[in-house]
């Protein structure tokens, strides 16, 4: 079977990306920031937080955290369930006995279903960002304008009901149409967590302004390298830790650069797993090189940076 030509047409095809969303850079390239008080990386632990439904539509594909056997799928629910009650409230403690700071990205869904959980996330200061409707709510090139503005004007909505304001925003699964973008920061949203185009935030174009994508590593995410590729905690415990010790030892030539990972409560959030999260946290804080923060606070620290520079 052969290809209709037209589908090599793309129209953003270009040299070095084919987005038109920011400029295409090398690294050697990039304005050199340098944060404050010494730090040479900066750290940005992301929690995710989903409801994943029991009935999943699955369209126009599953969500790689989502329902797995057919229905009803009581176990993978209720370990879902679980992390949103037991594992994330090990997480928070982690972080809380470490003094570390970071972003919780949360399902509409679950700020009525886990109200206790967003008021234990607000007591200790963290970042609560919006991580959609639930996680079978995808975003893709085959919803139209409108039907993902109404998506997310519903998310907001949700949020605003619950008293918050998130300025972050993470899609379901990490899916984006071509329009989210624009969308994003029509609703009022500043940073999306969905990218990890470089080691420093970058600066999106949108209709409304710019929109800060810091770097969020997939490679590094507890789900994929735990569950997926059956790796060893300590494995993982150590590769973000290479990771930021690497950062810290290109600081002398390409100046402070970031690091995002992804938490999922279900997975290290288990007893038998924390302690790598603890390992992590306990390094990371006896590092006076290393300043560990929300998404937003760590992009909109480098937006200045970069303008002064």
């Amino acid at each position: 079977m052969t290809l209709d030509p037209s589908y090599l047409d793309y129209p953003n095809r270009r040299h070095g990306q084919d987005m038109d969303r920011h400029d295409w850079r090398l690294a050697k390239d990039r304005p050199r920031v340098d944060l404050p008080d010494g730090q040479q990386a900066a750290v940005m632990p992301v929690v995710v937080c989903e409801h994943h439904p029991i009935n999943p539509k699955k369209a126009p594909f599953g969500h790689p955290h989502g329902m797995v056997t057919p229905y009803p799928d009581l176990r993978h629910y209720t370990t879902r369930d679980y992390g949103n009650r037991v594992g994330v409230f090990r997480i928070l403690k982690a972080f809380r006995e470490a003094g570390l700071t970071a972003t919780f990205a949360l399902s509409a869904d679950l700020l009525e279903r886990a109200r206790p959980l967003v008021d234990a996330i607000l007591n200790d200061g963290h970042e609560i960002a919006a991580a959609g409707l639930n996680g079978d709510t995808i975003h893709h090139s085959g919803m139209g304008e409108a039907d993902e503005r109404a998506l997310i004007g519903r998310v907001r909505d949700a949020f605003t009901a619950a008293g918050l304001e998130p300025k972050a925003w993470m899609s379901p699964a990490r899916q984006e149409s071509f329009n989210t973008p624009d969308l994003l920061t029509e609703a009022g949203f500043t940073t999306v967590l969905d990218w990890e185009t470089d080691q420093v935030p970058v600066f999106m174009r949108t209709k409304h302004g710019a929109l800060a994508a810091p770097p969020v590593f997939n490679e590094l995410d507890d789900y994929k390298l735990l569950t997926e590729r059956k790796q060893t905690e300590d494995l993982w415990a150590r590769q973000i830790l290479d990771s930021v010790d690497l950062l810290k030892s290109e600081h002398a030539a390409r100046g402070a650069q970031a690091l995002g990972f992804t938490l999922t409560p279900f997975v290290i959030g288990q007893p038998f797993r924390i302690g790598a999260l603890e390992e992590v946290c306990e390094k990371l804080a006896g590092d006076d090189t290393v300043w560990c923060a929300g998404a937003s606070a760590v992009s909109e620290a480098f937006r200045k940076l970069e303008a002064a520079s």
